[in-house]
C-alpha cells in the first residue's frame, strides 16, 4: 500500500520542496513554508468511474445575457471600479494594507445594497459579531437584512449560505477560511486555492455575487498563489497612505467592465466618503506663484486627474546629490534629471533634488513627466509657474516632447477647473472642436517648454 507523501510549501509562493527551509528559495521570504501531506492516488490500473457532466454545450447565438442585469450601486464611485453596477455571479477580490479601510467599506456597501439586491451575508473570520455591530454604530448604519457570522469553516459558511440564501456574500478574509478535511492549514496556497474555487462555484451556480477580502505581502501584492486572481471575476485594490484621508480604489482586473479604473474615497469619521471631483479637491491647498510648483493632468482609467507635482532643488553638502522621488517612480525621476541636465545644461550635479506628489498619490504614467522637468527646473531657477498653466507630455531622452493618449480628454478637465493654458506636445492630434476658454500650447521640445513656462523676464 502506498505511503502518503509529505512535503513543503511556501505561503508565499507556492514554492515546493521535499525538505524544510528556513527562506524560500523561491521569493526569498523567511518562516513561509508549511508541512503538506499528499494522500496517495489509486493505483493507475485501477477502474475509475465515469464522470457526469453536469452542464450541456450551448451555440454562441442561443445563449442569453438575460441573467446578467447589474444590481445598481448607490455609492457611484464604486459602481465606476465595478463597470457600472455589481453582476449577479460575480466573485470580486479586494485588498489592501491593513487598516486602509476594506472592511469598512464592505459593511458600508452591505448596508446600502440590501434594499437593492436583497439579504446580505456578512461572514468574518477575524473579527466577532459584536466588534463589527461597534464599526456600524460608529459609522451610523443600521440595517434589518444584513446578517453577521464569525466563522472560518467552508462547510459551515456554505451552510449558513443555504440557510439565510443572501444575494451578496462578503468573506472577511479569505486567507482565514479553511476546507475541513486537507491537511494544510488556514492561508495556505492550497487551502486559498480550494476555498475561492468552492466559492467561485457556489457564485456561478446560484447567482450570489461574493466579495473576498484578501490580505497583502510586503510588496503590497494580494497574498496567496496568483491562481487566485485567475478564479476571481475582478480584482481591486484600495490604496492610501495611512497619514493621508484620502483613498484609491483601483481596478487592475475586471471581466465586466474597463480595467484600471479608480474611484476615490475620502476616510472621515463616518467612514468612507466618495469625492465626486477629485481633481478640485487636490489642487484646494495648493499655494499659487511658488516656485517649483506644477500642475500635471494625469489619466487614471478613464478619469482625468489634475495633481500637483512639487520639486524642490538645494546645494548639496554631500559628494553624492541625493534624489528623494515620493508618489513618482524613482527611475522615471531620474532620466527626467539627466534630460535636464545634458540637454538643457542645468546643474544639477551639486544639487538635492526632491519630488513629491500632493495628497499622497502616486502617479505612474509617463503624461506626468513635463510637469515634473517644470516643477525641478522652477525650483533650480526660483521661478513660479503661471498659476493658470497645466502640463501633460513625456519626455524623450533626446529632450522631446512625446505625445500621450487622450489629450482632449485632460484638456477639457483642465478647462473645466479653470486653467487658461495647457501645454501639450506638437504632435498632440487634435480630436474635437478647440475649446474657446483655454489657449493649447504645442511644443516640440523640453527646451521650448521651459522658455514658455519660465521665461527670463518673469
Amino acid at each position: 500500500m502506498a505511503k502518503a507523501r509529505v512535503y513543503y510549501e511556501c505561503q508565499n509562493c507556492g514554492r515546493r520542496s521535499p525538505r524544510y527551509m528556513g527562506r524560500c528559495p523561491g521569493c526569498g521570504e523567511f518562516n513561509t513554508m508549511i508541512e503538506l501531506v499528499e494522500e496517495p492516488e489509486a493505483p493507475s490500473g485501477a477502474a475509475r468511474p465515469a464522470s457526469v457532466p453536469r452542464s450541456q454545450p450551448q451555440r454562441l447565438n442561443d445563449v442569453t445575457a438575460e441573467g446578467d442585469e447589474r444590481y445598481p450601486v448607490p455609492v457611484a464611485e464604486l459602481a465606476r471600479v465595478l463597470g457600472g453596477g455589481l453582476v449577479p455571479g460575480s466573485v470580486v477580490l479586494i485588498g489592501g494594507d491593513p487598516g486602509i479601510g476594506k472592511s469598512t467599506l464592505l459593511l458600508q456597501m452591505a448596508a446600502l445594497m440590501e434594499a437593492v439586491a436583497g439579504p446580505v451575508l456578512y461572514v468574518s473570520g477575524e473579527e466577532s459579531e459584536r466588534q463589527i455591530k461597534m464599526r456600524a454604530e460608529r459609522l451610523g448604519l443600521s440595517a434589518d437584512q444584513v446578517y453577521l457570522v464569525t466563522e472560518t469553516e467552508m462547510g459551515a459558511i456554505l451552510a449558513h449560505v443555504e440557510s439565510i440564501k443572501p444575494r451578496l456574500l462578503i468573506i472577511d478574509s479569505i486567507q482565514t477560511t479553511y476546507l475541513e478535511g486537507k491537511a494544510s492549514a488556514a492561508g495556505s496556497v492550497s487551502q486559498v486555492r480550494e476555498c475561492a474555487a468552492q466559492l467561485r462555484e457556489l457564485a456561478k451556480t446560484s447567482g450570489i455575487a461574493v466579495f473576498l477580502v484578501g490580505h497583502v505581502t510586503k510588496e503590497g501584492v494580494i497574498a496567496g498563489p496568483r491562481v487566485l486572481e485567475h478564479i476571481v471575476d475582478t480584482v481591486l485594490y484600495l490604496e492610501g497612505d495611512r497619514f493621508q484621508a484620502y483613498r484609491l480604489l483601483r481596478s487592475v482586473k475586471n471581466r465586466f467592465g474597463p480595467t484600471s479604473e479608480v474611484g476615490v474615497f475620502e476616510m472621515r469619521d463616518r467612514g468612507l466618503v466618495e469625492i465626486a471631483n477629485p481633481s478640485e479637491v487636490f489642487i484646494a491647498e495648493r499655494v499659487v506663484n511658488a516656485p517649483g510648483s506644477a500642475i500635471a493632468v494625469t489619466l487614471e482609467g478613464t478619469r482625468p486627474l489634475l495633481i500637483e507635482v512639487q520639486a524642490l532643488a538645494s546645494q548639496t553638502v554631500y559628494p553624492n546629490p541625493r534624489r528623494t522621488a515620493n508618489g513618482v517612480d524613482p527611475n522615471r525621476m531620474l532620466l527626467i534629471t539627466a534630460v535636464l541636465t545634458q540637454r538643457l545644461g542645468i546643474k544639477l550635479y551639486e544639487k538635492d533634488i526632491f519630488v513629491n506628489v500632493i495628497s499622497g498619490l502616486k502617479i505612474d504614467e509617463p503624461a506626468a513627466d513635463l510637469a515634473i522637468a517644470v516643477a525641478i527646473a522652477s525650483s533650480v531657477w526660483d521661478r513660479p509657474v503661471p498659476a493658470d498653466m497645466a502640463f501633460v507630455g513625456e519626455i524623450g531622452l533626446s529632450g522631446e516632447l512625446r505625445a500621450v493618449s487622450q489629450t482632449s480628454l485632460r484638456i477639457r478637465e483642465a478647462a473645466k477647473l479653470g486653467f487658461k493654458r495647457v501645454m501639450v506636445p506638437r504632435t498632440y492630434r487634435r480630436e474635437e472642436a478647440p475649446l474657446p476658454q483655454v489657449q493649447v500650447l504645442t511644443v516640440r521640445s523640453l527646451a521650448d517648454a521651459l522658455s514658455q513656462a519660465l521665461p527670463e523676464s518673469r
